[in-house]
């Protein structure tokens, strides 16, 4: 009898160190995260978890992103400040495990070069375009705001990447809210001029987020996630040319624009949340709960992973 508990506790065991590395990770991923493309780029997940098959699905934007993750056909994803939020006001189960911090520079509210306006203020009445639920989204609230106006002030568009710029350069709409690399490429291109970025409106930065249940299944295996992370962000400011010649080749654009955005980036390591992080993600649902844009409170707190 002995023998067959102590065999029986091994077998367990040994399930219990086989289940800590997941068969299959499925990546969510957009352009615009860097060490997301870099990890992709250089298999830093087939380095990290050799036991895992890596799938990677690339995405235009952050909503789209999250319905994937709450349908069960993704397991982690980079995405905004805001989708996140909005997940959470929609009862998706979803955590938050890690966050790269930014100083508000890689996204922007975007006018074309020869727009009469000067200040987010005389934009009061105007068109302006940008994706409902993504981090543009708090952007625009937080300028307008700042600039002594409410959400009510502006006919807001709500439009994807790709048809936000055509609507922005066919002259549909008076302005764009965006961020890297669109917001890089439409002003490198001479189409754009920046209104004004995300600059002293306490942006949170853009947060790495995993299903629940594959978070309850695997939790040691986030740590070795976050590393992979790290890593990548790490080769590009170690290697920033090489990195961007990557980018762009990798992603179908010119390398000043890749450049641009680079240089708006900040070099923060990736890291799981701090207090802090949490705070100013509170703060920013607090205010959309405020304006109407969310139809409940959320406490993000009971959105965090918390490690084993």
């Amino acid at each position: 009898m002995l023998k067959i508990f102590a065999a029986a506790v091994l077998s367990l065991v040994v399930g219990q160190v086989l289940a800590a590395e997941p068969a299959t990770l499925r990546i969510g991923y957009q352009k615009s995260s860097v060490s997301m493309v870099l990890a992709r780029e250089h298999k830093l997940f087939e380095e990290a978890l050799p036991g895992t098959q890596v799938q990677w699905i690339e995405f235009l934007g952050g909503p789209p992103l999250i319905e994937a993750l709450n349908g069960g056909s993704l397991d982690i994803g980079n995405i905004g400040d805001i989708p996140p939020i909005f997940a959470q006001a929609a009862g998706i189960d979803l955590q938050y495990f890690a966050v790269e911090p930014n100083e508000g520079k890689t996204e922007a509210v975007l006018v074309p070069k020869a727009s009469s306006v000067q200040s987010v203020a005389e934009l009061k009445g105007k068109r302006v375009a940008l994706l409902k639920g993504s981090s543009a989204h708090n952007l625009f609230l937080k300028s307008l705001l700042r600039a002594g106006l409410q959400w009510k002030d502006v006919n807001v568009v709500y439009l994807s990447p790709s048809d936000g710029r055509a609507a922005f350069e066919q002259g549909k709409v008076d302005a764009w809210v965006v961020w890297d690399p669109y917001y890089s490429a439409a002003v490198v291109d001479g189409s754009a001029r920046v209104l004004g970025d995300g600059q002293g409106l306490n942006p949170a930065g853009s947060f790495f987020v995993v299903s629940s249940p594959f978070a309850k299944q695997y939790p040691q295996s986030i740590g070795a996630i976050i590393q992979t992370l790290a890593k990548a962000q790490r080769l590009s400011l170690d290697q920033p040319e090489a990195s961007i010649a990557l980018m762009a080749k990798t992603l179908g654009l010119q390398p000043a624009v890749v450049k641009s955005y680079f240089e708006h980036r900040s070099s923060t390591p990736i890291r799981p949340l701090q207090a802090a992080d949490i705070a100013t993600q509170q703060h920013t649902a607090d205010l959309f709960f405020a304006n109407g844009l969310i139809p409940k409170k959320v406490d993000v707190q009971q959105a965090v992973f918390k490690a084993p």
